[in-house]
């Protein structure tokens, strides 16, 4: 059950949702259950998620770096959709006592105003010309950081665990250039280094995911994870 602040916000993202237009996705996180975080949702065609989807791997980020201590909201980084479609994403953070509770997320799609936009230079530069602006301006590599000011992670939206798991495996994997198969135990610590503090295992339940796409068992994890925590402690 949603705090009595959180129910607030559930009208709002409504209300936003139909005052933004079909091109704007409003989420509203409770993180309570991290696993099960949305518990309201407009437009969710924009993303593809549901209600009872799980937290991003950017909220996930932000819980493991506390950048909401400092900041009352996040705006204007990039985020995938789940067919594919370049996302501008923005993040308020919701805090109750200093504490914070929740997330509202607004995720913005102008494919149609970029469909739009290539007609209008269309109209006036040869088709090359104009659709080479428009490549420059869309992130080919969904794998690839993106420069930016405020964020240098993509955002990707998911509706399950597992997918949330297997997508940071595999940003992982594409980063070092190597399939599982073919991992190194070195890169094996390396890779569960970077999901650790990309809050991952935060999630219930990813350990197992994480194994199953590293094609190890979940002890190997645990016991990289038990490493990785030495080695700070460490340093």
């Amino acid at each position: 059950m949603a705090s009595s602040l959180l129910q607030q916000y559930i009208k709002l993202t409504e209300f936003l949702g139909q005052a933004l237009g079909p091109d704007y996705e409003v989420a509203l996180h409770d993180l309570t259950d991290k696993n099960r975080s949305i518990i309201a949702i407009a437009n969710s065609h924009v993303s593809g998620r549901k209600i009872g989807a799980p937290l991003t791997n950017v909220a996930l980020q932000i819980l493991m770096d506390k950048s909401y201590e400092t900041q009352d909201y996040r705006l204007h980084y990039c985020g995938i959709s789940a067919d594919g479609k370049p996302l501008r994403s923005s993040t308020l953070f919701i805090k109750q006592n200093d504490r914070l509770i929740g997330m509202l997320c607004i995720n913005f799609d102008d494919s149609r105003y970029q469909a739009v936009s290539r007609s209008l230079l269309q109209l006036c530069h040869p088709d090359s010309f104009a659709e080479e602006l428009m490549h420059l301006a869309v992130p080919q590599d969904e794998h690839a950081a993106i420069p930016s000011p405020l964020s240098q992670t993509i955002e990707s939206f998911h509706n399950s665990i597992d997918a949330v798991a297997g997508d940071a495996v595999n940003r992982e994997l594409a980063h070092l250039g190597v399939t599982a198969d073919r991992l190194t135990p070195d890169e094996r610590i390396h890779i569960i280094a970077s999901l650790e503090a990309g809050g991952i295992f935060l999630l219930k339940g990813a350990v197992k995911d994480v194994a199953d796409a590293l094609h190890c068992s979940q002890a190997s994890v645990y016991r990289y994870l038990s490493q990785v925590k030495k080695d700070e402690e460490a340093t």
